[in-house]
């Protein structure tokens, strides 16, 4: 066994190196993972430019894991095995908190996500507990990498109850937006994606979006009435983060609707509040997923129905992810989703 390993490290905003540190040992309870990819997601990049609140430096990124089982610690049930490619739901709740004790802990007062509270798995191996593991399945590396991000949209349309029959507006169509799209459309409902990138908007339509908007090209109120026939989407979830993008969701609602806030603005939001009244809005946040969210994207993998090839505009080593993220921070838009092939 190795006694040191690789390490992408965020040394400071806009800085970041990798190091050599100690190959972590398997406790009770717990697998030892080599590492095989790693996807990069806004809240990487948000850490990486030094805008994301929650994060203290030095630290090692990386929530959206594909891996496999390369030891077992003592306590590991036998469903697991020396060999398995698993995927990681990389969220630690405390078990005690109000969230915690509704089952909810993906909503955890006290929550430490991988890579965010506490050091991710840009590493080329991780101890982990054996109860964050899902078997791959079917699933190709690539396609676990997937999961994690995709289950963020899932869990936000779980929370706004989408039923056959909704039309639901997606703001934004990266990869949690087509998350949210995918599942959408696996309930029956329509979904309309909005976006100011074409490349996103073909993307989404291959996702299962019935329709994109082109936010810096058209009208987004004029083509909702269009396409709604004058009432507005029943549910609009909002997956960028921007205060202008939050006021829309609320106005372009229709009336009884359900808003679901996915981003996180970085500032106050000012709103017209006789809308909420109004309207009588449900407004609710979402914030990451639970298992119950994982299966089902799983599912959707396995049935080749969502576009991966596409997804994916970028794989590099360990070693480019530095470049990755400055290339990204200049050109947001060319980005779908960078993955870091971290073990062969």
């Amino acid at each position: 066994m190795l006694t040191s390993m690789k390490a992408f490290v965020l040394v400071e905003p806009g800085r970041a190196e990798v190091r050599e540190i100690e190959t972590p040992r398997p406790g009770h309870g717990e697998v030892l993972l080599q590492v095989r990819r790693i996807g990069l997601c806004g809240t990487d990049l948000n850490s990486f430019r030094g805008k994301n609140p929650l994060v203290s430096y030095p630290r090692i990124p990386g929530h959206e894991i594909a891996a496999t089982i390369a030891e077992l610690g003592p306590g590991v049930p036998d469903q697991f095995r020396a060999g398995m490619d698993v995927t990681v739901a990389p969220y630690f709740g405390c078990g005690a908190c109000t969230s915690c004790r509704q089952g909810r802990p993906n909503a955890c007062r006290s929550n430490q996500t991988l890579g965010v509270q506490r050091d991710g798995a840009l590493v080329e191996s991780i101890a982990m507990p054996w109860q964050k593991l899902l078997p791959a399945g079917k699933l190709a590396l690539n396609e676990l990498v997937l999961v994690e991000p995709l289950t963020i949209g899932f869990h936000a349309v779980r929370r706004a109850r989408v039923a056959a029959g909704d039309t639901i507006a997606v703001l934004g169509a990266g990869t949690v937006g087509l998350g949210a799209m995918a599942a959408a459309n696996g309930r029956g409902a329509r979904a309309i994606a909005i976006d100011m990138d074409d490349r996103k908007l073909e993307l989404a339509l291959k996702a299962g979006a019935r329709a994109g908007i082109n936010a810096s090209k058209e009208s987004v109120h004029d083509r909702l009435q269009e396409l709604t026939n004058g009432d507005g989407p029943n549910v609009v979830i909002e997956a960028i983060g921007l205060p202008q993008t939050y006021r829309t969701a609320v106005e372009e609602v229709a009336f009884g609707g359900r808003v679901v806030y996915v981003g996180w603005t970085k500032e106050p939001v000012a709103y017209e509040t006789r809308l909420f009244v109004l309207k009588e809005l449900d407004i609710m946040g979402s914030r990451n997923a639970t298992t119950e969210d994982f299966l089902p994207v799983i599912e959707l993998l396995e049935s080749g129905k969502f576009p991966m090839e596409d997804a994916v505009s970028r794989v590099v080593p360990i070693e480019g992810v530095e470049a990755a993220l400055r290339d990204w921070d200049r050109d947001p838009g060319s980005v779908r989703k960078v993955l870091v092939e971290v073990s062969s």
